[in-house]
């Protein structure tokens, strides 16, 4: 089963290909990618990668975690499962447009 990895600190520099081959020394990497500012295309210095399977994973997890790459030492984990995000109609942003004041017309 395939097992996506959060790796941090990256140097932001990093390209998705320079994460693959980085990565390839501990299995087969299915996919990799360093995640950018939607608006100015920058790196945001971290990024994902996903193994092959679970055993190749825990291999990359222990072999680069705390590593060097790029003259920073980079953090590799198992990545959570991405949050479930509410809409903006509601919940803890003011509903309906709340901008104060009251019914004073």
């Amino acid at each position: 089963m395939q097992k996506k990895l959060y790796v941090g600190n990256l140097p932001y520099n990093t390209t998705d290909d320079d994460l693959r081959e980085f990565f390839a020394s501990a299995g087969t990497v299915v996919s990799a990618s360093v995640i950018t500012d939607k608006f100015s295309g920058r790196s945001k210095g971290f990024g994902f990668v996903e193994m092959s399977a679970d055993d190749e994973a825990q291999k990359a997890i222990e072999k680069f975690n705390g590593s060097d790459m790029g003259g920073r030492s980079i953090t590799v984990n198992e990545a959570r499962p991405p949050r479930e995000r509410g809409n903006d109609f509601g919940g803890k942003r003011g509903g309906r447009g709340d901008f104060g004041g009251g019914d004073n017309f």
